[in-house]
């Protein structure tokens, strides 16, 4: 076989894996732009940002409560922290961090996917746990998260699946996704859940 033709077929195992990659991450991010717990407030939002031409500052975009618009991937960084274990449960805080100048708000859930680290996902996207919440309103460098939940294994008869390497978030109401590394982050039992977001790190 000739070094062109292996050459060849690398970048096309590397399309498909960037595809597959960014197919789950678009998966999770239109779940999440479809947010059921959106309140009619916020709906009235934005609406009113889309008559404005939807403009933005500092990476907030869509007007929130107040003239407060919401936080958007653009002005934002997030990170998965340490892991929580009690009573068979393993959780981890999945924390937003507004990195822009002036404040923004986050409302509901955001959409959360493994992956490995060549791209591929793992499992399913993370369902929701709870009630939607109250919106949490970020000043410039401050933090909100969303609770991550799978439990050890052994606690169900359900394979555990494969570690993961990164993880693809999108902030509620978003379609634009964000990447943190993790490590030792494995689902168990076929539980993979989130939280709606609230103030504070969860640390």
């Amino acid at each position: 076989m000739s070094h062109h033709t292996l050459r060849a077929r690398r970048r096309k195992t590397l399309v498909a894996t960037l595809i597959a990659a960014a197919a789950i991450g678009i998966t999770a991010c239109q779940d999440n732009e479809s947010d059921a717990s959106e309140t009619p407030s916020s709906s009235a939002s934005s609406q009113a940002a889309s008559s404005d031409g939807g403009a933005s500052d500092g990476g907030a975009g869509g007007s929130a409560g107040g003239g407060v618009r919401r936080c958007t991937s653009a002005a934002m960084s997030v990170r998965v922290g340490a892991a929580d274990i009690g009573a068979g449960n393993i959780r981890y805080p999945l924390v937003f961090t507004n990195k822009g100048d002036r404040a923004c708000t986050l409302s509901g859930f955001p959409g959360v996917s493994l992956l490995a680290k060549d791209g591929q996902a793992i499992g399913r996207p993370a369902t929701r746990e709870g009630g939607a919440g109250a919106p949490v309103t970020l000043a410039a460098g401050a933090g909100a998260h969303a609770v991550l939940h799978t439990v050890n294994d052994g606690v169900s008869d359900k394979p555990c699946w494969d570690n993961a390497a990164l993880v693809r978030a999108c902030p509620p109401g978003s379609k634009e996704a964000m990447t943190a590394r993790v490590s030792r982050l494995r689902v168990c039992g076929d539980e993979f859940s989130v939280t709606a977001v609230s103030p504070g790190a969860g640390e």
